[in-house]
């Protein structure tokens, strides 16, 4: 009697549970279609954003400016400046749209990811900030970096971005910046360290949220969206980042990107030789 009453319960445990089993995961494929619907709207905005926002902004840059320059012996002083308040907002606005645009389609229209030179790609973000680079004086330095899955284009914009960032942010001194590189079991860390004006702890969070601004606009040029790209881009491809206070002063931003294996690098090459010279 004991017995068919134990078992009595022990199967109505398993039916409670392969109902509830089921209402979660219903609630799941809803939530899942939701997300669907969320990112097919994200990319209908980036499509707007990109188009119908844009062609007004410019559009009243370049006639504002071809009005300055028309009438430019008509106008007075506080003319000229009501004209150029006109300009710099309708091109912040139009930077602002860029990015927005960028932190947008991290997740919707990235590039599945592959075995990376990440060494190659860092010269080449390098070659792109030659001119920053020397204009401010910087100095960089940095360990060998590996090989890693990534999407190669926004690992790029990651690396740009800090590199940026620890230009921009300096002190008195030139910059000197610093990539170090370890591994950290199935990871890589890698840590861009710069001895610029630093990063109050209580801050390091805020950062990486989009719009958020330790400074003004006029003290540090900016949207307030990079670290907030930054961060996406990690996530998409499976690692976290953070700051940290750099000893003597400056930051240190970190981040963590899974290691290649190597038989996806194996995999990659094969695929790389099967390709006909005409077609590469």
């Amino acid at each position: 009697m004991y017995r068919r009453r134990a078992e009595e319960e022990v199967r109505q445990i398993n039916a409670d549970l392969e109902r509830r089993v089921a209402e979660r995961t219903a609630e799941l494929a809803e939530r899942a279609k939701e997300l669907a619907r969320s990112n097919a709207e994200l990319q209908q905005f980036a499509y707007v954003a990109s188009h119908d926002l844009q062609e007004p902004l410019r559009m009243v840059a370049s006639f504002t400016q071809l009005l300055a320059k028309r009438y430019k012996d008509k106008l007075d002083d506080d003319a000229r400046e009501f004209i150029n308040y006109a300009v710099d907002g309708a091109t912040r606005m139009q930077t602002l749209i860029s990015d927005l645009l960028t932190y947008a389609r991290v997740g919707t229209q990235g590039k599945p990811l592959a075995p990376t030179d990440s060494e190659a790609l860092f010269n080449r973000v390098l070659d792109g900030l030659k001119f920053v680079i020397e204009e401010s004086g910087a100095v960089i330095s940095r360990d060998a970096l590996p090989v890693v899955m990534a999407d190669p284009q926004q690992l790029g914009q990651l690396f740009q971005n800090l590199l940026t960032n620890a230009i921009k942010f300096r002190g008195k001194e030139p910059p000197r910046v610093k990539i170090s590189v370890e591994r950290n079991g199935s990871d890589w860390k890698i840590s861009v360290r710069d001895n610029g004006i630093g990063i109050s702890q209580e801050h390091a969070d805020r950062i990486f949220v989009i719009f958020q601004r330790l400074h003004t606009k006029t003290e540090y040029p900016g949207t307030g969206i990079g670290l907030a790209i930054c961060k996406k881009i990690v996530e998409r491809h499976g690692g976290h980042i953070w700051v940290e206070p750099s000893p003597g002063g400056g930051s240190t931003f970190c981040f963590t990107i899974p290691v290649a294996s190597m038989q996806k690098v194996e995999e990659r090459k094969q695929d790389e030789l099967r390709i006909p010279v005409a077609a590469r």
